[in-house]
């Protein structure tokens, strides 16, 4: 019996020390579920931007900032539409917090860090 694998999608998700931590104890397989202040679970959709945010933005609010990458079954993320969040390439997807779960289970394969700074 054969499979087809699914097609999926690239993202990327910049982060700060404490959620890549919630993310190394979910065994690189999802993301943590939102804070209350945070009602909106923010991945982006080119590297060059999730680059700015962890460098310029996590950096100096977390000591630390790293870029992840990941793959999602991109039939499941054609219910979030791009979100042009600034420039051209400021791409970005609004996935509500209450449908993180059912997100997470829509990753193919592992989170990996693909990027440090501090």
């Amino acid at each position: 019996m054969s499979s087809t694998a699914q097609p999926t999608t690239t993202l990327w998700r910049p982060t700060g020390p404490v959620e890549l931590d919630l993310v190394r104890a979910l065994d690189w397989r999802a993301w943590p579920p939102r804070l209350p202040e945070q009602p909106i679970f923010y991945p982006v959709l080119n590297e060059d931007y999730a680059i700015r945010i962890a460098r310029d933005w996590n950096v100096k609010h977390d000591g630390a900032g790293f870029v992840t990458r990941f793959e999602v079954d991109s039939a499941f993320l054609e219910r979030y539409p791009v979100q042009r969040a600034g420039g051209e390439t400021i791409l970005e997807l609004w996935v509500p917090a209450e449908e993180l779960a059912e997100f997470n289970a829509h990753i193919v394969g592992r989170i990996e860090v693909v990027r440090e700074f501090r």
